[in-house]
């Protein structure tokens, strides 16, 4: 897979799971998160290590987010070097968060591996730059 297709996922199938996570449904983001560790997030609003508590924190989110009005993801950098890559960027939300309307920024820094062919997240780091 080449830069240009890894900034294709980026753009479809990473950016479909966030938005998905957003309004309520974890499983297109846990679908894109590698089974195979160490997978960890250190996160605007809990951490997580290992498949467990990486379920675990999605589960969370998927029940505290709903009727997402904006996602976009701005993209600062990113470099694929063979079977590994990485994003930064900001992510822009408008979002219900416990049935309460938020609005937020995040800096996030995503690492991924190529496992079987496919991209998968092994690690996310955001937190909010208003913080």
């Amino acid at each position: 897979m080449s830069d240009d297709e890894f900034l294709t996922w980026v753009e479809t199938t990473l950016y479909e799971a966030e938005l998905a996570l957003h309004n309520g449904d974890p499983a297109p983001r846990r679908a894109i998160w590698s089974r195979n560790e160490p997978v960890s997030v250190l996160g605007a609003w809990r951490n997580a290590f290992g498949q467990q508590e990486i379920e675990q924190l999605f589960a969370v989110l998927g029940q505290s987010f709903s009727d997402c009005t904006s996602y976009a993801f701005e993209l600062q950098a990113c470099q694929v070097v063979g079977d590994m890559a990485y994003t930064v960027g900001f992510e822009r939300t408008s979002v219900s968060v416990r049935g309460e309307p938020s609005t937020y920024t995040l800096r996030v820094t995503q690492v991924y591996r190529r496992e079987g062919g496919e991209w998968k997240v092994a690690h996310r780091h955001g937190d909010d730059v208003d913080a």
